[in-house]
Parts: C-alpha cells; sequence; structure tokens
C-alpha cells in the first residue's frame, strides 16, 4: 500500500485527504518491520534450541521494543484518516492488487497486537520454566513488556483529552489513569434532583497526575 502511494499510475486514484499523509496512516511502521527483519528475528532465532533463555533476548533489546509505543501514540491520528477515505478507489484497488481478503484497517492494527502477544507468550514461556536458568530473566522482561503496554495504553488515553485549557505537560507524570463511578452533591436545587444525583454515578475517566487529577467526560462521536 505505501508503494503504490508513490507509484505515478495510482497517484490520481489518491483522495486529497490522503496526500502527503503516509507517515500518519502507517506511522513508524517500517522502523519496526526494520527492526524486526534485520536485528529481532535473527536474535530470537538463536534461542530455538532454549526457548526458556529468551527473556534475555527481550531484556538486551527492550529499548528498541519502545517502538510499539510510538507506533500505538500515532494510531488515533491513523485511524481518523483511514476513516475518511476507506472506502476510496485507490484502497480498493490496492486490495485488488494485492489479492487480500482484509483491509488495510486488519493490517495496520497488527503492531498493536504484536505488542500484547508479547507479553502472553512470556507468561506462557514463564508457566513451564519456573525451575529454569532463564525464569528470572523471563520475569524481568515479562515485567517490563507489561510497562511498555502501560505507556502505550496511558500515552493512547491521554491524546484523546481535548478541552483542557492548561497545559497537560504541566501536571506532572501520569501516575494512574482508569473509569470510575462518580458522584456528585449538589447543594442547591429540590431535595429529589439531589437525591438523583446522589445515587445515580456519572461514568468519568480519571487521569491521576503528580500534581493534579484530570476529571474527563467520555465524548461521543458518530455513535461511537
Amino acid at each position: 500500500y505505501a508503494a503504490e502511494m508513490e507509484n505515478p499510475s495510482m497517484i490520481p486514484f489518491i483522495p486529497v485527504v490522503l496526500q502527503k499523509k503516509k507517515d500518519v496512516l502507517f506511522g513508524n511502521m517500517p522502523e519496526i518491520y526494520d527492526f524486526h527483519n534485520r536485528i529481532f528475528l535473527r536474535e530470537l532465532e538463536n534461542y530455538i534450541d532454549c526457548p526458556e533463555l529468551v527473556g534475555r533476548c527481550f531484556l538486551q533489546r527492550m529499548e528498541d521494543l519502545q517502538i510499539y509505543e510510538r507506533y500505538c501514540r500515532n494510531k488515533p491520528r491513523s485511524e481518523s484518516l483511514w476513516r475518511q477515505c476507506s472506502d476510496c478507489i485507490f484502497f480498493q484497488e490496492c486490495q485488488k492488487k494485492l489479492e487480500h481478503k482484509l483491509g488495510l484497517d486488519s493490517y495496520l492494527l497488527k503492531p498493536v497486537q504484536r505488542i500484547t502477544k508479547y507479553q502472553l507468550l512470556l507468561k506462557e514461556l514463564l508457566k513451564y520454566s519456573k525451575n529454569s536458568e532463564g525464569a528470572e530473566d523471563l520475569q524481568e522482561a515479562l515485567a517490563a513488556i507489561l510497562g511498555i503496554l502501560k505507556a502505550v495504553n496511558d500515552s493512547m488515553h491521554q491524546i484523546a483529552i481535548t478541552g483542557y485549557e492548561g497545559n497537560l505537560n504541566e501536571l506532572g507524570k501520569l501516575l494512574m489513569q482508569g473509569s470510575f463511578n462518580v458522584w456528585t452533591d449538589h447543594k442547591k436545587g429540590h431535595a429529589k434532583v439531589k437525591d438523583l444525583a446522589r445515587f445515580k454515578p456519572m461514568q468519568r475517566h480519571l487521569f491521576l497526575h503528580e500534581k493534579a487529577l484530570l476529571f474527563c467526560k467520555r465524548r461521543e462521536e458518530n455513535g461511537e
């Protein structure tokens, strides 16, 4: 798909909204591919005969694996762009030429699925390698991957915040975030309104930063 965006015969089919937006649509997927093809795959293959030691490989490349975090941070922008032009002739022709059963969006999701599968793989290896030489490395690698997943999840939620009048960076490091039921007590108004507000919770997404607790309301767009 990316190569076809540079194909002179296909350029007339590219919608205006997609022109010069290849980096937005694909994020740093080329970087992820290059890392796996040139480095990580070869290193993983060294542990075919001793898979219980593969934790070492993950630990050595943990900094490199943070490329997934950058990909996931861009994912909301990529999805927004895809929704605007998913049914255009350009993508239809590309899919037909490649003989793909699935659309491009299914493949753009692969890196997100891959980083999630790594922690499942490490958990499974750890389950069967508890008394092995590499158990400690597997445990450490799993903790590090879970840390990356948390950072990915936190950053994707933070990107979605709109309407805050201050500077989010000034709130300090994000310590925790999640959805909660929130109750408010209205000091003014009829008693029945007060009772309703007290017992009917509101769903809010809270972000606990070092310097502040931010309450956010989920905004629905196009029924989502």
